[in-house]
Order: C-alpha cells, then structure tokens, then sequence
C-alpha cells in the first residue's frame, strides 16, 4: 500500500517567461510563475473570478523545451507535485518557498517555433510519448 500521493494536475497560463539556469554539472533549471484561475457565482449570483498564483520548476528536458516553446501568457497543463524547500536569507533568517515540480507539460495554446517550424505539444521527463490513433472508435 502506497504512503501517500502527491500529484498536482494544473492547467494556466504563464505569468512571466520562463527564466533558465544552467548548474556545473550540465543540469537545467527552468522557473516561471503560473496562473489558474477558478470562477464560481457568490451568494448574490455574481460572477467572481479568483485566480491562485502557482511556482513551477522544470527540469533537464523538460526545462529544455519551456525554455524554448513558453512566453508569458501560454496556456499550459501541468502534472507534477508540491515540494516546499527551505534555505537562509542574507540576513539568517529561515525562508521557505513552495514549488510544484513538473513532471509532465502539454502545451495548450502556441509557443515559440523552432527555426524549422516544428513546435512540440506534449513533453514528459521520463515518459515517452504515445502516439495517437486516427480511428477513433467513436
């Protein structure tokens, strides 16, 4: 029996663009803010929009293609999971920060092409691709 689950499943939109790094040992990070926005009527029967602010990391390959495809405003979905970290400020205090790291992206509107005009939809860090069926049994 498993411990627990931690999956996080988000589709926004890119509040920024993607920002990069690349460690010594090869590595690449990428970071940017993510919007998701719910809407729901209050007990007036008004529409309210309430829009949650997410953190995302990427890593390797998956840091590769945000870096090259996301500009701010991307609508994105996202599976990943919450990590919280911790380190010390310039000043000694203890800050925290809370991240969800992405394990798989497909993106849902356009992103930057390729000089040779290819733009891939789907990316994963350790999950191949499958392909899709043109007979659909419906």
């Amino acid at each position: 029996m498993a411990n627990g689950v931690n999956k996080v499943i988000l589709i926004g939109n890119l509040g920024k663009d993607p920002e990069s790094q690349t460690f010594d040992s090869g590595v690449k990070k990428t970071s940017f803010s993510l919007a998701t926005t719910e809407e729901y009527k209050d007990k007036e029967g008004n529409r309210v929009k309430q829009t949650e602010w997410h953190n995302i990391v990427l890593w390797r390959g998956l840091a590769d293609v945000a870096e090259k495809y996301l500009n701010k405003g991307n609508q994105i979905f996202l599976e990943g999971k919450i990590k919280t970290r911790s380190w010390e400020d310039k000043d000694g205090n203890k800050r925290y920060t809370t991240e969800i790291v992405g394990d798989n992206m497909t993106m849902l509107g356009g992103g930057r092409k390729q000089q040779n005009g290819d733009s891939p939809q789907e990316a994963t860090t350790d999950t191949p691709a499958t392909e899709v069926e043109d007979d659909l049994p419906f």
